[in-house]
Formats: structure tokens, C-alpha cells, sequence
């Protein structure tokens, strides 16, 4: 319930955060807290003369002077009793995120869905999007960032958290940003599983090189430690090349490969990650979803950054399709009798549990080069794993198979940057990149594509 106190307050001002759902604890995963009926605090109303606003308001009041009330029998009773009643009010909006706090945390399924209510405008036609609440960005980070001091982070640690995590949600990467934050950080930092600051230790080091420990500690400041760390010994030595192990999950692989593109270097990193993707012609998870992420300086308003697994797909993104309501497309999924799956909730069920995984890019077989996907997540997968000494496949797999209980994920990174003043002026390479780069844009259209 660490995040519930800064939701409600969210909840109560007149801007709606839509991403929230993303936040809210599965009961399982909720510290416990006992709750008997004696301490429900709300006062009894006839709900059949209360209007939409004071339902509402009785349900936030029953969250916010209940802690752990989800585990009273009691408290789930009259919550779910006013949650229908408030459903069935004038006036009440399908999009409000306390349905989904009902059904996430109360394990309330409505009777009947209130209609989705059109935002209006002062003049009392609909709104257009423009016109719609918007959160802006530095809300967002200003959110996150509190969340992680709320669990012992250091100020200057958590501000980099924050700034990895709201650069995927500018970039468009929403697999990545705000919706990863409660999943997989806060439930992984709850059970014990990850470090909220743990020292960076340097095991062995060279002017071009080192290798770190992360000490389980959050990878969303681990990585940029490492990338700098890289990125001096580049400007010193012209190649910087860190190894790191014992990390976590570091976000977005192109913040650390713009990192370098900002100083004017080339940057490469690559990360492994929990068995999600099969061999081709096989149907064993065995290798991350592994990106092998570049970052290039240019004349342009933006470095080139390739940011991509080397799976066709990435479990963040089928996470995605859950919250969306949609099913994963084919040749993404395969499960351990061979059959490509696009259920997204059933993926996402025996993922945790083995029974299927991702393709490579390319996907199954060799058809259409699954192979060369394979092998971009093998290259990566030795890269984070041979140096370091570092766990592989189920050993980092985050779950005990013999208990059902979470375990650490100790994972392996490697960054790579190379300043190009050692090399050439670097205003001449960004000119020389620019102008491939804009003739790759201004290449020949297919005439009926979706790229004119």
C-alpha cells in the first residue's frame, strides 16, 4: 500500500492520472495488515439517495481510513456493496480508476458497467482531447521519484530513477515508463528481491575498463553510474568498455546509449534478462529478451538510437496488451506443445510458470530468419554472463519453481562508448550521419504504404 496515500491524493484533485491502474496491488502481493470490522470507519448513508459525488467519496473514505481492508471480510462487503450502488449512479464514468481499484484490490466484479461519460467543454459540448486533464511530465517523474524516497532511496539515486522512468514515457516506450513502476520495482523492492540503495562496488578495473557490482541494488541507477563510468574513461583513453553484475532490471537501454550520444560518443549496452525467449526450433525459455542498443550522434535534432529486444516481442509490451484488453498478435508467443499463442493473460500466466515463450526476431523456425534473432540474444546473453561470472537462465528466472516464492534476479550489463573527437572532429561525423540519415528518410515511398 505504499503508493495508495499519493493515488488518493491524485484522486482527489480535478486531474486524473489514467495511467494509475498500472500502480494498483494485486491482494497477494499486499503487505498484510489485519483489519477486523471494528475498524471500518464510514458513516451509513441510504445509498439509494446518495448521488454519484458522495458514493464516491464513501468508497475513497473506506480505502484511505482502512489499511489492508482488502483483507476484511467485512470491509470487501460494504465496499463492494457501494462500488455497484456507485456504479449504477448518475452521473458515474466507467473510466473512473476506482473500478479498477475494486476489481484489482476487492476482487469486485460489477453487476453492470456504467457508460463511459463524454468530457464537455464550458459551452457544454464534448471535449476534444486537447481539452481533456492532461498530466504532465514533470508531474509524472515528480511522482515516481517520491515513491522511491517512500522506500529508502537516496534523493540524488531517486532522481535518476525517476528521470530513466519518465524518458520511456517521452520517448513513446510505455512498456518501459510510469506503468513499470509498481510491477517491477515497488513489488520486487516489497518482496525482498531487490535493494533500494545498495553500494556500487568496482571489482576490477583498467583506464579502459571495469567490472561492477550492483549488489542487487535498482538498476535505474546502476546503469547510469556505469554508462558515465564508460563514457570518462572514453574521453580519457578514446574506449570505455563496464561490465556490471549482481544488478536489476535497468529500464530503457537507450537512455544509457543516449548518454553517450549527449557527450559525443557512440554508446552501445546490452542487458540480459529472465528466460523469455526460445532457440529456434525450440520452445524452452531460455534467454532474455536481451536488447543490443546502439546510440550515433548526428546533425539531426536527435541521435540515431536503436532501442529493441531481440525477441519479436518483449514481456512489457504483452503486459501492455493486458491493460489494453487486446491479444498478443500471433508468431510473438509460442508454448511448450509448439502452438503460437495470442491469449495475453494466459501468456502472461505461464510465462511465470515456463509453459510457453517468446520467439526471436524473425519468430519460430527459420523461415523468415528466426535464427538471426537467436543469435543477437545469444551474443548479448555471453556478453552479460561470461565476463561477470553471472546466473543465467533459470537462475535468474525470479521465481523459486520449488515454492512459488519470489527470488533475487541478479542480472549481468555490459557499456560500451567511444569518443569520436579520438577518431574525427565530431562535428564532421554528426554532418557525414545527418546526411545518410536524411536520405534514408527521403528514399522512395511505396505509393499506398503507411510511410509517406
Amino acid at each position: 500500500f505504499h503508493l495508495l496515500p499519493i493515488l488518493l491524493s491524485a484522486l482527489s484533485t480535478t486531474t486524473t492520472i489514467i495511467t494509475t491502474t498500472a500502480f494498483i496491488p494485486t491482494p497477494p502481493l499486499l503487505r498484510p495488515h489485519k483489519t477486523t470490522s471494528a475498524t471500518l470507519k464510514l458513516r451509513t448513508h441510504s445509498t439509494a439517495t446518495m448521488s454519484a459525488s458522495d458514493l464516491r467519496n464513501d468508497l475513497l473514505k473506506i480505502i484511505g481510513e482502512n489499511p489492508g481492508g482488502h483483507q476484511d471480510t467485512t470491509v470487501r462487503e460494504t465496499f463492494a456493496t457501494k462500488l455497484q450502488e456507485y456504479s449504477k449512479a448518475e452521473g458515474a464514468d466507467s473510466s473512473d480508476v476506482i473500478f479498477a481499484i475494486g476489481k484489482a484490490v476487492f476482487g469486485v466484479e460489477l453487476e453492470s458497467s456504467p457508460p463511459a461519460k463524454k468530457a464537455k467543454t464550458e459551452n457544454g459540448h464534448a471535449a476534444k482531447p486537447a481539452d481533456l486533464p492532461i498530466v504532465d511530465f514533470d508531474y509524472m517523474k515528480s511522482f515516481m521519484k517520491e515513491v522511491f524516497l517512500s522506500y529508502g532511496v537516496s534523493p540524488e539515486r531517486a532522481e535518476t530513477c525517476s528521470d530513466v522512468l519518465i524518458e520511456a514515457d517521452k520517448r513513446g516506450i510505455d512498456s518501459h515508463g510510469l506503468g513499470r513502476l509498481k510491477p517491477i520495482y515497488c513489488d520486487r523492492m516489497d518482496n525482498g528481491i531487490l535493494y533500494p540503495d545498495r553500494p556500487i562496488e568496482i571489482v576490477q578495473e583498467s583506464e579502459t575498463t571495469a567490472l561492477v557490482d550492483g549488489n542487487l541494488g535498482l538498476g535505474l541507477y546502476i546503469g547510469p553510474h556505469c554508462m558515465q563510468m564508460a563514457i570518462d574513461k572514453a574521453k580519457k583513453f578514446g574506449v570505455g568498455f563496464v561490465a556490471c553484475r549482481n544488478s536489476t532490471h535497468y529500464g530503457i537501454a537507450g537512455y544509457y546509449a543516449t548518454m553517450a550520444t549527449d557527450q559525443g560518443c557512440i554508446g552501445l549496452t546490452g542487458t540480459n534478462a529472465r528466460p523469455s525467449i526460445a532457440p529456434t526450433f525450440g520452445v524452452e525459455p531460455m534467454l532474455g529478451t536481451n536488447p543490443l542498443t546502439w546510440g550515433i550522434p548526428s546533425s539531426d535534432d536527435f541521435p540515431f538510437v536503436i532501442d529493441c529486444a531481440t525477441s519479436v516481442n518483449q514481456r512489457g509490451k504483452i503486459e501492455k496488451y493486458a491493460r489494453d484488453g487486446v491479444e498478443t498478435p500471433r508468431g510473438a508467443v509460442i508454448d511448450d506443445q509448439g502452438v503460437e499463442r495470442t491469449d495475453t493473460e494466459g501468456i502472461l500466466k505461464d510465462m511465470v510458470l515456463g509453459k510457453c515463450a517468446l520467439t526471436p526476431l524473425g519468430g519460430a523456425g527459420d523461415k523468415m530468419g528466426g535464427y538471426k534473432g537467436y543469435g543477437w540474444a545469444t551474443t548479448v546473453e555471453l556478453l552479460c554472463t561470461a565476463i561477470q561470472s553471472g546466473p543465467w537462465g533459470e537462475d535468474i528466472c525470479g521465481l523459486d519453481r520449488a515454492t512459488g516464492k519470489p527470488k533475487p534476479m541478479p542480472l549481468g550489463h555490459f557499456f560500451l562508448a567511444i569518443d569520436i573527437e579520438k577518431l574525427c572532429p565530431v562535428d564532421t561525423f554528426k554532418k557525414n550521419a545527418g546526411v545518410f540519415l536524411k536520405a534514408l528518410r527521403e528514399s522512395r515511398k511505396a505509393p499506398n504504404g503507411p510511410g509517406r
